[in-house]
């Protein structure tokens, strides 16, 4: 193991392992002086790399006991870092009301941490019995005990088809239907022996996964918050202010890429077109056309990096784009 390798496993305290760690700090490409949004601060670790290059950092976050941990951490940076409770998708509101400076970074680290899937009291996972709750921070009103034992036939169907892309979605539900009526889900543990009963496990993969995926997503309605962050993301940074986003799954990679791709074309052309169109969208560049794997060596010291994506652009100036 690499010092770098052994520093990314050990760098969060257990609370959780950033990944990714010198391929963001590389294309970040903190320095002294610059202003950079963490928007997805977890442990502190991407923010302590921007720091140590000599950058001021706004670490965000909606969970509290983060925010405590990763602003106790990053106290020795002084007033270099500051924290902010909150959606990284409502950035613009809170900005707007600290004078509205504009930042020479912004990453978003998506997903849910490592410390919340491993405490068993938030929710999130079926490892260990806890409440039917998910909620990533106390503002989110909806809980994953509501989903289960309130919504419709039709609503519990449309977010394992589209955020669990789970095949055998109508079987879980009536699974799901069926239990609830004699008594509600309360527990985890509850929800995921229902599931494995009614779709019995073939593989080392609980048959439960997709459909605490799908569940966690609408609680914290994951991808609304980063279609608008990603909008937002055009009045946060300054010209030439990179924005990176790290992805987990699919679902958020391929909005992540669309928006991308959507906003780096220059021009658009269609076969009725007479001739191609300057893109009105135009305003960011791609730094890397193909999303940034983790190596084989952090895989190995942390597994749960296999299926990060890092994707990255940089926000063209208005005035080169009019001209």
């Amino acid at each position: 193991m690499s010092d770098d390798a052994d520093d990314a496993a050990n760098s969060d305290s257990g609370f959780h392992v950033s990944v990714l760690p010198r391929e963001t700090a590389q294309w970040m490409n903190a320095g002294q002086g610059k202003f950079i949004i963490d928007g997805t601060l977890g442990g502190g670790g991407h923010s302590e790399a921007f720091l140590k290059a000599g950058a001021r950092v706004l670490g965000v976050d909606r969970d509290p006991e983060a925010l405590a941990h990763a602003s106790q951490r990053l106290s020795v940076y002084g007033d270099r870092f500051h924290a902010w409770q909150g959606n990284f998708a409502e950035l613009g509101d809170h900005l707007a009301g600290q004078g509205g400076e504009r930042a020479d970074g912004l990453l978003l680290d998506l997903g849910v941490s490592s410390r919340q899937l491993d405490a068993a009291e938030r929710g999130f996972s079926f490892r260990g019995e806890g409440p039917l709750d998910m909620r990533m921070g106390p503002a989110i009103n909806l809980t994953a005990a509501e989903v289960v034992n309130e919504w419709s036939e039709a609503e519990l169907l449309k977010i394992l088809w589209e955020y669990g892309e789970e095949p055998k979605a109508r079987r879980i539900v009536r699974a799901i239907l069926a239990r609830r009526s004699e008594r509600p889900f309360t527990t985890t543990t509850d929800l995921a022996d229902c599931i494995e009963k009614a779709v019995p496990r073939s593989g080392r993969t609980h048959p439960g996964t997709r459909t605490f995926q799908a569940i966690r997503i609408a609680v914290n309605d994951e991808l609304g918050s980063l279609e608008r962050a990603l909008e937002s993301s055009v009045d946060l940074l300054k010209p030439g202010g990179r924005l990176l986003v790290i992805t987990f799954h699919s679902l958020e990679d391929r909005i992540v890429k669309r928006f991308m791709r959507d906003r780096s074309k220059v021009w658009l052309d269609q076969p009725d077109w007479p001739e191609p169109r300057l893109n009105p969208r135009l305003t960011y560049k791609l730094l890397q056309r193909k999303a940034v794997a983790p190596s084989d060596e952090e895989i190995r010291v942390n597994p749960r990096a296999r299926s990060a994506k890092l994707r990255v652009a940089e926000l063209l100036d208005p005035e080169t784009i009019a001209s």
